[in-house]
């Protein structure tokens, strides 16, 4: 039976990994900085290189994939959170694989569109060469890739955007709640990209894990390239809300802290080529997710 370590269990995704796995037979270990309700579970900062080495030396997995992350974008570009946004991301990352590398494990490491400068109109293939993120968190998951391609052979690298799931806040839920509130919603339709369903995601790091297909993928649903404003007004039409979405520009919106990438169209081909089932389209997965939640 294989044994699996997950990280990063109270989020969205590494919550869906553990149900996944648990779900085909495995034995598997979840661990978060918070206390769990979990069963199998260890608390532990992936900040602290003694404990996360003592920790996977202990559990001795087939598998470790790592969901552990800082992901508040804009709070990561203050300048007194930068440090411990690195910290996690990188540094934290590379402690997990040198672990991994002690146990002779493979890692699945979760990183993001953000790696790339977010220009031009052609979608990023996985083996492109990220260069010049636009902002903190996108430099410091780079960093995290690095950290995991230097010291491990038997690796995924595996690259998610928009991502939404049950356990945690995202796009679907902040629009719903304020289409409720409003009569009219401004969203950008100038940053394109397709959404991931942490369900759907689950179940193809799983796969990955029963194999040694190494190297780097993008992985997000099915279904063409979108913008915001495309991904809300489907939103409000599965939902059976009337509230107006109006199309603006990035700039229009107006700034925030973290620059964001225009262009986060990312190439799944790879998945299919290496025998992979892709994830399903994302206007099915938006219809089971909003089942699913009962928002």
């Amino acid at each position: 039976m294989m044994k699996v370590f997950v990280t990063g269990v109270n989020g969205q995704l590494g919550h869906d990994c553990v149900n996944e796995l648990i779900k085909r037979g495995y034995e598997v270990t979840g661990s978060d900085i918070q206390p769990s309700g979990a069963g199998n579970y260890v608390r532990l900062d992936i900040t602290d290189k003694a404990a996360v080495q003592k920790v996977i030396s202990d559990i001795r997995p087939d598998a470790v994939i790592h969901c552990a992350a800082w992901t508040a974008v804009d709070a990561a570009e203050d300048e007194e959170n930068r440090p411990k946004v690195r910290s996690i991301n990188a540094a934290g990352t590379r402690y997990i694989a040198e672990a991994v590398k002690a146990v002779n494990a493979k890692m699945i490491y979760i990183s993001t569109d953000y790696v790339f400068d977010g220009q031009g109109g052609r979608p990023w293939q996985p083996d492109d060469k990220c260069y010049a993120p636009l902002n903190v968190y996108g430099r410091s998951k780079l960093d995290g890739e690095l950290a995991v391609s230097e010291t491990l052979d038997k690796y995924f690298i595996v690259r998610i955007a928009w991502v939404f799931g049950l356990n945690g806040n995202n796009f679907i839920k902040t629009m719903i709640n304020a289409g409720k509130k409003h009569d009219t919603v401004r969203v950008v339709n100038d940053q394109i990209g397709t959404p991931t369903y942490t369900a759907d995601l689950a179940r193809l790091l799983a796969d990955m894990a029963e194999t040694e297909k190494y190297g780097y993928y993008h992985a997000t649903n099915e279904g063409g390239y979108i913008s915001w404003y495309d991904f809300c007004v489907e939103i409000y039409r599965q939902y059976g809300l009337e509230t107006k979405v109006v199309p603006v520009t990035t700039a229009e919106y107006g700034l925030s802290k973290a620059k964001r990438p225009f262009n986060s169209r990312l190439d799944r081909a790879k998945l299919t080529e290496a025998g992979f089932r892709p994830l399903p389209d994302w206007k099915d997965a938006l219809g089971r997710y909003l089942k699913e939640a009962a928002l």
